[in-house]
């Protein structure tokens, strides 16, 4: 039953971070001020950035489905363990780059540890 209930959270964040990188890639102009960094105006050069975090993250969140559906539950908790850099990283930058500390800690850093918590339980479980 722990299981279930872990890859449903897997399955959740997947989801949730490949609709995210499809704001960002598709709609960059609403996503400039999610990322918690003060970024210019749409313009060319912000949006394609924004872009680039899209395609990231589309990519991170089919990374973890394609694992659901060929490999086990451990392989899926490696696998958000090593993608939980994006998020920690994505704060340390936020944080570094004087952006917002709120949008740091609560949207990358509670990334962060939902999926190192989902992960270790995986790999891990009680």
């Amino acid at each position: 039953m722990l299981n279930l209930i872990l890859l449903s959270l897997a399955v959740l964040m997947a989801v949730a971070i490949l609709i995210i990188g499809g704001f960002y890639l598709f709609s960059p102009e609403r996503m400039t001020k999610s990322f918690g960094l003060k970024l210019p105006a749409a313009d060319a050069d912000t949006r394609a950035w924004l872009r680039l975090k899209g395609v990231r993250d589309i990519a991170s969140g089919l990374v973890v489905l394609a694992l659901m559906l060929t490999a086990g539950p451990r392989s899926v908790g490696i696998a958000l363990l090593v993608l939980a850099i994006t998020p920690f990283g994505d704060m340390s930058v936020v944080l570094r780059s004087g952006g917002s500390k709120s949008a740091a800690f609560s949207i990358h850093g509670v990334t962060c540890v939902a999926m190192l918590v989902v992960g270790l339980l995986l790999i891990h479980p009680l």
